[in-house]
């Protein structure tokens, strides 16, 4: 048993007097002791405003994606003692890893796609730039900035680890620091976590804070610059969205909530087929993993009339293999709840579900329990339950027992599964398996609306699935309706809850100032040095060569033709080609004006330009005739560190003819080796 301590204001505080105990799981014996009546919220959050926000500010968002891989790598290196202690929350040991390493893997995820995906400094660009006058001098363009405050992420009790970072991992590198706040009755996990994470002095101070224990008063000091995220039920939920400083100031306020997901077998699937083997193993597996505590986990289970019975006996099969008990103990495939106040929550929910369903499977009162007192420990069995009448039944559609429960309900056509589906009012995830890609299309079409993720398998995607229950980095993680209309993670849209877009009006040249990013019609910077010859630090935005003329011949397009096999008519079929509307003639193939644009600029020596990475944005804007002179501008665009070797350039390339008109516009990347590396 310890005493769990809240870490505020850069010391930790151990819990006070008034200590509530968190029982184990496993057995009810006290595990930890909790309270955070001695802290000084006032004073928490004003140390992450006046600490914490400051240092990660000075940081670019290359910067923060640095420092998230750090702690990654750390965290891998001194998980295992997490593991022991994730135990005595009913986690069995592959529970484990799915809260701790996938907690740790959505921090190297972040701090990947913050490397690739976002520039060295403080403003992401959002949007190309619009011309707001005739000549070009005044312009607009969106641009977005980190919220000058704080993020309060109160969590729940089901992923003490993961809940945190797939959080915290967004903030952090949009540059927001953050107050956690987990559930108590697994707080003693997300302590030792934080324990590590501090223990390892990699993040600056005040870039992280915990709560163990209660809430206190501390979104009275919230402001309209902060954000809130909420994990929980749609109660609490409410309570913290209605709180009179969240609704004052309009503090941004981002929910995850009940969730009665569905699984749907297509009318197409027969007993015996592969989605049917599919189906009954997707269902069992995520109805048992973390116990259903899972805000993922499937409650609904929607099945064609004609199947249902052997889908009934199938998906009971199974489940009568579950073994449950100790997690630690040999065997045992499922642990119990989290608490015994748990375990009734969810027996009190099966009863109101029984009114319109019939048991199949699963002893409530008795359990049979491996390696455990079943009296003293959380333990309940798979519940597998049948609705009567499912047209009718109301209870599965907005009553969620969060534990190892599920309902079938039969359906007779799509139209129908995908009305049953809706019922729920919004869910974070569904499930399709099926065959028939009409089928899926229509059940997609008819219920995304409702759902944050679909996940739509059959035989050919399933060994590679990474599962119904799964939320991955990339991907949205949330759902409208019931499941409280946010969205978590999905790549950088997870870091977007924690910016302001704005709106910038200003000459070319203050936007490239302002935005890292050089825009047409900002000064050019002329240097005698060519620039491929120039290290990555040493580039300026806005540095330009302009390149001599090079006039295309009839003789270079028949050339160019017969050397590449592209003898398309616009190129060699005089006649037919002034019939195209597009041309006046005979014209240079697109790939051939950009082959010589690349003559025309290339510094062929070798030097700093490491590879040529590709090209963006390839517009081409005016045709070449045999006889026109195309000459090339190329500027410093972009620029982003890559690693300590090298990092990428993003050129502005536009092509232009003997009459200064534009034929072509790209962007041109090339990885450049560093300056101390190119020296």
């Amino acid at each position: 048993m310890v005493k769990l301590a809240s870490y505020a204001c850069n010391r930790w505080i151990e819990a006070a007097t008034d200590a509530q105990p968190i029982a184990s799981a496993i057995d009810g014996a006290t595990v930890a002791l909790a309270s955070s009546s001695d802290v000084d919220f006032a004073a928490v959050a004003n140390h992450a405003r006046h600490r914490g926000l400051p240092a990660l500010r000075r940081l670019t968002f290359q910067g923060r994606a640095g420092l998230l891989k750090k702690l990654a790598q750390y965290l891998s290196e001194h998980k295992d003692a997490l593991y022991d202690l994730s135990f005595h929350t009913g986690a069995t040991r592959r529970d484990s890893a799915i809260d701790i390493d996938g907690g740790i893997g959505t921090l190297f995820a972040y701090a990947g796609m913050g490397r690739r995906e976002l520039p060295d400094s403080n403003v992401l660009l959002d949007g190309p730039q619009m011309s707001l006058s005739r000549q070009g001098s005044f312009v607009g363009r969106h641009i977005e900035t980190p919220m000058d405050g704080i993020a309060i992420h109160v969590n729940a009790y089901n992923f003490p680890c993961w809940g945190m970072l797939e959080k915290l991992a967004p903030a952090l590198l949009a540059g927001v620091p953050c107050i956690v706040k987990p559930a108590t009755q697994t707080a003693y996990v997300t302590e030792a976590m934080v324990r590590l994470i501090v223990a390892s002095g990699i993040l600056p101070e005040g870039s992280i804070q915990l709560i163990c224990g209660r809430l206190g008063d501390l979104l009275d000091h919230v402001t309209g610059q902060d954000l809130v995220s909420f994990t929980g039920s749609i109660e609490t939920s409410l309570l913290l969205r209605n709180h009179p400083a969240l609704a004052r100031n309009a503090t941004r306020f981002v929910a995850e909530r009940d969730s009665l997901n569905a699984a749907i077998l297509a009318p197409d699937v027969e007993p015996g087929s592969p989605e049917f083997d599919i189906f009954v193993r997707e269902v069992t597996r995520e109805m048992t993993v973390k116990a259903g505590q899972k805000c993922t986990a499937i409650r609904r289970i929607l099945v064609p009339a004609a199947t249902i019975d052997a889908v009934t006996t199938a998906i009971a099969a199974k489940l009568s293999r579950v073994v449950v008990g100790d997690p630690r103990a040999e065997g045992v495939t499922m642990g119990p709840l989290v608490s015994l106040d748990q375990r009734e929550d969810v027996g009190r929910r099966v009863e109101a579900l029984r009114a319109e369903a019939d048991l199949v499977i699963g002893e409530i009162d008795n359990p049979v329990v491996t390696g455990a007192d079943a009296s003293k420990g959380g333990y309940l069995p798979p519940i597998l339950l049948r609705a009567r009448n499912p047209k009718q039944a109301s209870a599965v559609h907005a009553v969620e027992a969060f534990g190892p429960v599920s309902t079938l309900l039969a359906y007779d056509d799509v139209a129908e599964a995908v009305a049953l589906a809706r019922r729920g009012e919004g869910s974070l995830v569904a499930t399709a398996v099926t065959r028939d890609a009409d089928i899926a299309a229509e059940i997609a079409f008819g219920i995304a609306s409702y759902h944050g993720r679909l996940h739509l398998i059959d035989r050919d995607s399933a060994a590679e699935s990474t599962g119904h229950g799964s939320p991955l980095p990339g991907l949205v993680h949330g759902g409208p309706g019931r499941a409280g209309g946010g969205e978590e993670l999905g790549g950088m849209r997870g870091v977007h809850h924690y910016l302001q877009r704005t709106a910038i009006q200003a000459s070319p040249a203050l936007l490239t100032r302002l935005g890292g990013h050089w825009n047409k019609g900002a000064p050019e910077i002329a240097e005698n040095e060519h620039p491929f010859r120039r290290g990555f630090e040493a580039l300026a935005l806005g540095e330009t060569i302009r390149t001599r003329p090079r006039t295309v011949t009839l003789d270079d397009i028949e050339h160019f033709a017969h050397f590449t096999g592209d003898t398309f008519y616009a190129h060699m079929d005089e006649a037919a080609a002034r019939a195209n509307p597009f041309f006046p003639g005979r014209v240079a193939h697109g790939y051939l004006i950009l082959s010589f644009a690349a003559g025309l600029f290339v510094e062929p020596a070798p030097g700093p330009v490491l590879a040529n990475y590709g090209l963006d944005s390839l517009r081409f804007l005016k045709p070449v005739s045999p006889g026109d002179a195309i000459a090339v501008r190329l500027t410093v665009k972009q620029k982003a560190p890559r690693n300590a070797d090298y990092g990428e350039v993003r050129w502005d390339v536009e092509v232009t003819n003997q009459n200064d008109e534009t034929v072509a516009t790209y962007e041109l990347l090339t990885l450049n080796a560093l300056t101390e590396r190119a020296a």
